[in-house]
């Protein structure tokens, strides 16, 4: 268990026992909220034709049972032994040694290779794979596909879970996506990729300058949402403004009936089952809230939590998750207690909760080690005054709310906290040396945070608009931008300040302006040996129009024009 105890005053009997009796009315008001029902649904249609993939010993027998209720085909990974006598069967079986799978349930793709054989190839709606090294390799694995292991318990629950799998099925559609303002790529350079790498279904790819997101192979962790710094990418099942009411309502609830210090404890149904064999030793400060996946809250859900009037959030993990869903929580935990500790209120505020054994722990144990770190919950400090907003559809809108309530209300009120890597939020160091204003930054920006001077030669900055997605740095042709995270609440972030400037370069032969002195001075460096330009170097010092006025001039023609020079 990744604990972080507290080691805050003792436990208060009294308080303890208005705390047990405020979280039956807190989650009795989070009872009462209303069901989310999911309004778009994605649809699956299976028709029963199924694949089993695997040895012999261990795919026919599990076949001959399958084939009572589906349509079956066998793939056999072993060579025949010549002993045996091949028994007549009523469904295909081959052989193969080589085998790929591909796709979700009622569009599975399959081919398969045997020496001398040509390439074998199908379509099926379920598949049962067998083998040693599982033949789709995501640790979230599509719906449709079973692969159960070596258990024999385990491929009987798979078995029976088939020969239910005929029909029309659907699912929620767990994810929004706003193209526009997506940070992945713009003119083809990437940047934010933070979406495809979490993706524990491999259900997010990149798709040129955005992203493509397969909702039949999404499985709705909602993890995507959660490391995306502009919202492009969001949880749909429930909406953060859903998942916000009930915590606003149920920590209400609790602060009316007298409790104090409540934090709340995130957990999936996984979780549910270790908490239930708690019974009555939770701490009554504890207010378990589940949620369809433990990964599709972060910082902005849980700053708001904090606003309303939590002491902490702990979020339960049991082993099951992905790898990098785990180090993602730590990671926003990590960015929400630096903000915290910056405006002095006395934390820590977050919790990571990790049974150590994982899945593979006994309910015992796994009970006996949550027991021990709720005792260590979480008492950070709260505003003096709960927060009245409620979350927004728009994730930054939504930190704006809670970022703006925290620090009004905050011990210490500095102008910027610095914060780690991979933080939403933060300004733009740029070298005014190597900036020519060429203004690639400005063209690539999808959070309108970096714009030009409007006629002037000038670059501006918003920093409440910077979500630090690094495609301006990515895209910048003199490596003139850092990055620098940090949260600022100083007044002048909500306006556009003037990161460089300069003169403007005049036409030497129009005198219109097209530019800076610095960026004509580049090109007469960079291009002062082309063909084009040796033997006149002038025209680099020219307006488009008056380049090509000058270089379309007959050559023997004798011309009077006169030049100026900046």
């Amino acid at each position: 268990m990744n604990i972080r105890f507290n080691d805050g005053a003792a436990s208060d009997p009294v308080q303890d026992g208005r705390d047990a009796a405020a979280r039956v009315a807190a989650l009795q008001a989070a009872r009462d909220f209303p069901d989310f029902e999911a309004a778009v649904t994605v649809d699956y249609r299976s028709h029963g034709r199924t694949l089993v993939v695997g040895s012999a010993c261990d795919a026919l027998p599990l076949a001959d049972r399958l084939a009572g209720a589906l349509a079956v085909t066998v793939l056999l990974l072993d060579e025949p032994d010549a002993s045996d006598r091949p028994q007549p069967r009523l469904y295909p079986v081959h052989r193969a040694q080589t085998v790929a799978v591909a796709g979700w349930l009622g569009a599975f793709e399959a081919r398969w290779r045997a020496a001398g054989q040509p390439v074998g190839e199908g379509r099926f709606d379920l598949v049962l794979d067998l083998c040693p090294a599982r033949l789709i390799a995501s640790h979230q694995r599509p719906h449709g596909y079973y692969a159960p292991g070596d258990g024999e318990a385990a491929r009987m629950k798979a078995v029976e879970a088939l020969e239910g799998m005929v029909g029309d099925f659907e699912k929620p559609k767990y994810f929004s996506y706003k193209e526009r303002i997506c940070a992945h790529g713009r003119n083809g350079i990437h940047a934010c990729s933070a979406c495809v790498d979490i993706c524990s279904a491999k259900a997010i790819v990149s798709d040129g300058d955005r992203v493509k997101v397969n909702p039949y192979l999404c499985a709705g962790c909602g993890a995507c949402g959660t490391v995306c710094p502009t919202g492009a990418m969001s949880y749909a099942y429930p909406p953060a403004p859903f998942t916000g009411k009930r915590i606003q309502t149920a920590l209400r609830a609790f602060r009316e009936a007298g409790g104090a210090q409540p934090v709340l404890l995130l957990h999936d149904a996984q979780g549910l089952d270790v908490i239930e064999r708690l019974g009555d030793s939770v701490p009554g400060r504890i207010l378990p809230f589940s949620l369809h996946h433990v990964a599709s809250t972060g910082i902005d859900v849980w700053l708001a939590a904090l606003a309303y009037g939590a002491a902490g959030v702990a979020v339960l993990t049991t082993g099951e998750e992905a790898p990098q869903y785990v180090q993602a929580l730590g990671e926003q935990m990590r960015i929400a207690q630096a903000v915290l500790d910056g405006l002095g209120y006395a934390g820590p505020h977050f919790q990571l909760l990790q049974l150590a054994g994982g899945p593979q722990a006994s309910p015992l144990e796994a009970a006996q080690e949550l027991a021990l770190a709720l005792r260590h919950a979480p008492r950070g400090d709260t505003p003096s005054a709960p927060a009245v907003f409620h979350l927004a559809a728009d994730k930054r809108n939504t930190l704006d709310y809670a970022l703006d309530h925290l620090h009004r209300h905050a011990p210490q009120q500095p102008s910027h906290i610095g914060l780690p890597d991979k933080a939403p939020f933060g300004a733009l160091a740029i070298d005014r040396q190597a900036c020519s204003l060429c203004m690639s930054c400005v063209g690539v920006c999808p959070a309108n945070a970096l714009q030009d001077g409007q006629g002037a030669p000038q670059l501006r900055f918003i920093e409440k608009n910077c979500v630090q997605c690094g495609l301006c740095a990515n895209t910048c042709p003199e490596n003139a931008i850092a990055l620098m995270p940090r949260i600022s609440f100083a007044p002048e972030r909500m306006a556009a300040v003037v990161l460089n400037e300069s003169q403007p370069f005049h036409c030497i032969r129009c005198s219109k302006p097209f530019g800076t002195l610095q960026m004509v001075e580049n090109m007469l460096g960079r291009l002062g040996s082309h063909p084009a330009f040796a033997a006149n170097l002038d025209r680099l010092r020219m307006c488009g129009d008056c380049r090509v006025i000058d270089m379309m001039a007959p050559a023997d023609e004798m011309q009077v024009t006169p030049l100026r020079r900046n």
